[in-house]
């Protein structure tokens, strides 16, 4: 995406993420990954291994929009689409080839439509089983096409690395590789009881299935978000309330905007404190009705910061929207802002003045408003969120 807004960019290792000592790689060009910097290398380590790359803070806003214009021509050939991330989706095309041709003709017409309408380059991969697909489409990026055709499947699947399976992480490559595995072929040929002994039943089971391409999840459309939340880590460790709940503001704002532009709100708020030796809690409250407001998400996780013994030091602060419904009345709606509407017995006030009740939630979609018109920088939370015992900040802009 940097690449693709900035041609200056292109041929250029270029590497996205939290540019602070404790940040983590987001992304990484093929450039990039050429030094061996890749998603979640820690960033001073991603610095040392390409120092003359370019380095960029995420633009989640940038990516979700045009995140959303390709699930739009994803959609446009089947409505079995399944994203599973901001530029990965599954589709199942069965139910579309007498319109749209066989499975490699609708992956190369995706392909065309997507750098088309967006100028991105898009890498596909054909295969009768989810697993499959996604290995297809992986081993043809950057800008691809691979497909695998019935009965072939164990061909491409056996000679790769165990890591490329769902659920194998380092702590189960490790046991793997104590087993004398090291590919999915060897994997195959373990029985099912020694995994389930070495790995646990579920994963176990898991792995000896995926193994041999036994892959039966079908593709589910318009899968619903569980939750919405947003998380910074610090370059040095907070020790005390206060300046944790400087941070809470910022947080709960970004949350508040998110639901309000997914048309959810939220009926839990969950707060995340990750402490400096990496010990990580959270706690929850469940609202008697659902939210999507800064202010009550602020509320909500200030109390629940309080009741917990910052002292050790937090290295990272989290706010989440949880147990999300759908909103009754479509964001952007002015209904509230000026009350329920005058009547005849209205005072002149009434005509401009909102409920005391409704004024948070006109002042937050009114920020929306503005952001959506002039950018996510053009109104920041100003004395409104002043915290107890502050005088009032100055607004900024």
């Amino acid at each position: 995406m940097e690449q693709h807004d900035d041609p200056s960019l292109a041929g250029r290792p270029v590497i996205v993420g939290g540019l602070g000592p404790r940040g983590v790689v987001a992304a990484a060009s093929y450039e990039a990954r050429a030094f061996g910097v890749y998603s979640a290398t820690p960033m001073t380590r991603a610095r040392r291994a390409c120092p003359d790359g370019v380095f960029l803070a995420p633009r989640f806003d940038r990516y979700r929009d045009m995140s959303n214009e390709v699930m739009t021509i994803l959609r446009s050939i089947t409505p079995l689409v399944e994203p599973i991330a901001l530029d990965e989706a599954f589709l199942d095309v069965e139910g579309a080839r007498r319109l749209h041709g066989t499975g490699p003709e609708i992956a190369a017409a995706i392909r065309a439509r997507v750098t088309a309408h967006t100028g991105l380059t898009a890498s596909v991969g054909v295969a009768t089983t989810k697993l499959i697909a996604k290995l297809a489409s992986d081993l043809s990026k950057p800008d691809g096409l691979m497909v695998v055709e019935p009965g072939t499947e164990l061909e491409l699947l056996h000679p790769l690395g165990v890591r490329r399976l769902w659920g194998v992480g380092p702590a189960t490559e490790r046991k793997l590789t104590a087993l004398g595995v090291s590919t999915v072929g060897e994997l195959a040929a373990l029985p099912e009881d020694t995994l389930v002994r070495n790995l646990g039943d579920a994963a176990g089971h898991h792995l000896h299935e995926l193994a041999w391409n036994r892959d039966p999840r079908p593709v589910v459309a318009d899968q619903e978000v569980k939750s919405i939340g947003h998380e910074e880590t610090f370059p040095t460790d907070l020790h005390d309330h206060r300046a944790l709940e400087h941070k809470l503001v910022s947080l709960a704002d970004g949350v508040g905007s998110r639901l309000r532009k997914a048309h959810v709100a939220a009926r839990t708020v969950q707060l995340k404190v990750r402490f400096g030796d990496f010990h990580t809690v959270t706690r929850s409250r469940t609202l008697t009705e659902p939210t999507d407001l800064a202010a009550d998400l602020h509320r909500v996780a200030r109390d629940l910061l309080l009741a917990l013994d910052v002292s050790p030091g937090v290295r990272l602060l989290g706010i989440s929207g949880q147990q999300l419904v759908r909103r009754a009345v479509e964001p952007g709606e002015q209904g509230k802002l000026f009350g329920d509407g005058p009547t005849a017995d209205s005072a002149p006030e009434a005509l401009t003045t909102p409920r005391a009740e409704d004024r948070p939630a006109a002042l937050e979609r009114s920020v929306d408003e503005v952001r959506a018109r002039f950018g996510p920088g053009a109104v920041g939370r100003g004395a409104a969120h002043s915290l107890p015992g502050e005088g009032p900040r100055p607004p900024t802009r």
